[in-house]
């Protein structure tokens, strides 16, 4: 039987980031809990975060073949039973590098129409700078939890997916939440 496999992906410009922390963490539990774990460092792979035609769905053909680099992130996510996105919330949302990941490969004929990510789990980790307090009070929290859990999640077959938001980073930065975040997704499916 083959071990659990998990796709850690990490969006932040410097490697010494709170964010690459987080992800470094996540990923250590993860093997600490018998996962075999792929991290990928966007912005170290140097993935390119800008939509291009050959990239682009295409409406008249679900089985469009996109770019040699798109279905190599593809086959990462394919070969992956949970995903674990760790990024800084810039604007209320995905930095641009994770953005342009989603827009890139999370593709017609991949993600969605069909969806080839059933049965795969989800956990969004977004490092906030503001408390948890001015995220409610101006609905934030629950416009990122939409976005990501069901924009993005849910549209592509992803059921099981939840959105962590870690708060007060530049005051407080505690990476341990991490530790419950990932410890509550057991191996067994």
């Amino acid at each position: 039987m083959s071990r659990a496999h998990a796709l850690v992906v990490v969006a932040h410009p410097r490697p010494d980031s709170l964010t690459a922390a987080a992800a470094a963490r996540a990923h250590d539990r993860l093997a600490a809990g018998g996962w075999t774990v792929d991290l990928l460092d966007l912005y170290r792979e140097g993935f390119d975060p800008a939509l291009r035609p050959d990239d682009e769905p295409d409406w008249g053909d679900a089985a469009k073949e996109y770019s040699a680099e798109v279905r190599a992130h593809m086959a990462r996510i394919t070969a992956a039973d949970l995903i674990v996105v760790v990024f800084p919330v810039w604007w209320w949302g995905l930095p641009a590098i994770a953005k342009g990941w989603v827009d890139r490969v999370w593709n017609r004929g991949f993600a969605y129409e069909p969806s080839t990510l059933h049965g795969k789990r989800m956990r969004w980790v977004g490092l906030a700078a503001g408390s948890a307090a001015h995220y409610a009070t101006h609905g934030f929290d629950k416009a990122i939890d939409l976005q990501l859990r069901v924009g993005i999640s849910e549209y592509c077959g992803i059921t099981d997916a939840t959105v962590h938001l870690v708060h007060d980073t530049l005051t407080e930065p505690d990476v341990t939440a991490i530790d419950e975040i990932v410890s509550s997704t057991t191996v067994a499916a």
